[in-house]
């Protein structure tokens, strides 16, 4: 059976596609973009609980191509996304130091005056598309303002975060992914340069500190760093608030429960985390050696993704996981991945979702979307999983 996952039709419905492979293909080989990438994919929960938790698989595409140039990877490799033990642990430490317990409650009530501040500009406008006047807004304001980056350059992130993000067989469009890694570079040059000299209040800033005591990060672990934090600081809480909000007026019957019984909103959030996550593929693994994984023979180098989408709506795992259901038992899903790689931005993610959804229901409870679910187009992508709108009527 050939596996081909770069068709639009798939991004627009995914979910019926895994639900035919998961009972024959746990672990299958698939083609990628345009035909040519060929990568193993983990379909069910068992298949992506063992690859997530599996040493053979490393994260750094150097231990497996030494001989890799440099100017084919992405900054964003030198981050500890990309990293195994012990460079893992060292880079995640050092920016763990923004994303304590702590820090994270410090920002709640920020978290909700910003929430407060976008309702408030969108009272009186009637319809509004709800990824760029709330969605967006929100989670970009507050990692910018926990990195130190300027107000007027928010948006040049959206623009970066896009190209790095997104897929495209026009080879046009890679040309100008590398434009704009070049302008991130240069910009994040500009700026370090600048709070070198006028250290402030921020990771940035904590992060040079770190540096001058003799934590050190070379050029390209900063950039890497920086360019993590950033993508996935804002990408995943984005879509997190507008997959969850989707996923409710889908299920009015659930929406109209949260609304009755706001105390439901954690098993909420944690539902439509499993349900229509905001990262639909894990990054890259490759297989460090040749060796057997669930009956299929992988050879040294080979690409491995896995599906948490998939592996969200198992059958074996979860009941009934084709349905919402914000009373469902915790569970144990893998929205935000599992073992050394688990998510470190989560607790800020799931207190972002649940402050915008929460602050949005009680300004607009009688919000609904605003055209027609076949008119929703799914962004083109192999990690995050987004629409480009989402249009809606505040009433």
């Amino acid at each position: 059976m050939s596996i081909v996952l770069n068709k639009k039709e798939f991004h627009q419905e995914p979910y019926e596609f895994y639900k035919e492979i998961r009972p024959h293909d746990a672990f299958a080989k698939v083609k990628l973009v345009s035909g040519i990438h060929d990568s193993w994919v983990a379909f069910t929960y068992e298949a992506a609980d063992a690859v997530l938790k599996d040493e053979r698989f490393v994260k750094n595409p150097r231990t497996v191509f030494p001989d890799v140039s440099e100017h084919e990877l992405m900054p964003i490799t030198h981050s500890m996304l990309f990293a195994d033990p012990p460079d893992h642990r060292r880079l995640r430490s050092l920016v763990q130091r923004g994303f304590t317990p702590k820090m994270i409650q410090r920002l709640q009530g920020r978290i909700e005056e910003i929430a407060k501040i976008q309702v408030e500009q969108m009272k009186g406008k009637g319809t509004v598309d709800l990824i760029a006047d709330y969605a967006f807004p929100i989670p970009i304001i507050v990692i910018c303002e926990l990195l130190g980056v300027p107000p007027e350059d928010r948006l040049d992130f959206q623009r970066w975060s896009n190209s790095m993000v997104e897929i495209n067989d026009d080879p046009s469009f890679y040309e100008q992914v590398e434009v704009h890694i070049k302008e991130f570079q240069l910009y994040i040059e500009q700026l370090l340069a600048e709070k070198r000299i006028h250290p402030q209040d921020d990771l940035l800033s904590e992060l040079i500190r770190a540096e001058d005591d003799g934590d050190k990060l070379s050029v390209q672990e900063l950039y890497g760093a920086i360019m993590l934090m950033i993508v996935a600081g804002h990408e995943t809480t984005v879509n997190l608030i507008a997959n969850g909000m989707l996923a409710l007026f889908t299920h009015p019957e659930q929406l109209k429960k949260l609304k009755e019984s706001p105390n439901l909103i954690d098993g909420a959030i944690e539902e439509i985390l499993r349900f229509n996550g905001p990262v639909e593929f894990s990054t890259d693994r490759y297989a460090r050696e040749s060796f057997t994984f669930m009956g299929k023979q992988l050879q040294k180098g080979d690409h491995v993704l896995v599906s948490l989408a998939s592996a969200d709506h198992d059958p074996t795992v979860f009941s009934g996981p084709d349905k919402l259901d914000i009373t469902r038992e915790r569970s144990p899903h893998l929205a935000f991945g599992k073992g050394i790689h688990y998510c470190l931005g989560a607790p800020l993610a799931r207190l972002e979702g649940k402050i915008a959804i929460q602050t949005l229901l009680n300004a607009f409870p009688e919000i609904q979307i605003n055209t027609a679910l076949a008119n929703l187009e799914w962004r083109q992508s192999f990690v995050i999983r987004g629409l480009k709108e989402l249009p809606v009527k505040l009433k």
